[in-house]
């Protein structure tokens, strides 16, 4: 996401969801702007960060870093400023027979499939600044439609396809 010693860029986290890839770039000390544009899981959100914030200390301070807006990305981005925009939709479904944990299950339930996912990188990558970050599983198919990426991260599981801007 660019950050580094000495560099906190600003940050989209244009899929939200539960908010766990927000909170952990604000711990780090990142301005984090997180989009979700599911009405129950804003909602959801809303409720998780302000009894956070009622927690006082450290707590407090990392979500004092986030703003929480609701909305479709593809139609906030534009007017956001973001050096790094991350995007974590919903993954294609497993070709091994392996359960996804519970937790993403009522994730999907809540919000759904992202079948327009496509068409927020393409969006990503018209109005970040410095990178846009897809997070996507390990061995899935990079999303169709989209250019390719600059270089992935690759992880056990998941691998982050970054794209450098300019």
């Amino acid at each position: 996401m660019g950050l580094r010693a000495g560099k906190t860029p600003m940050i989209i986290d244009a899929t939200a969801g539960l908010g766990r890839d927000a909170f952990l770039l604000a711990s780090l000390g990142a301005q984090v702007t997180l989009i979700e544009r599911s009405e129950k899981m804003h909602a959801l959100l809303t409720d998780g960060m302000n009894r956070a914030a009622k927690e006082g200390g450290a707590y407090c301070e990392i979500i004092d870093r986030m703003t929480l807006l609701k909305g479709d990305a593809k139609d906030l981005l534009p007017d956001l400023d973001g050096e790094a925009i991350l995007i974590d939709p919903m993954h294609p479904p497993r070709k091994s027979s392996a359960l996804v944990k519970l937790e993403l299950r009522q994730v999907r339930e809540i919000v759904g499939t992202d079948e327009d996912a496509a068409d927020l990188v393409r969006v990503a990558l018209a109005n970040a600044t410095n990178r846009v970050v897809v997070k996507w599983p390990a061995k899935a198919d990079p999303i169709e439609g989209i250019r390719a990426c600059t270089h992935h991260i690759m992880g056990k599981s998941t691998r982050y396809d970054v794209f450098m801007i300019g």
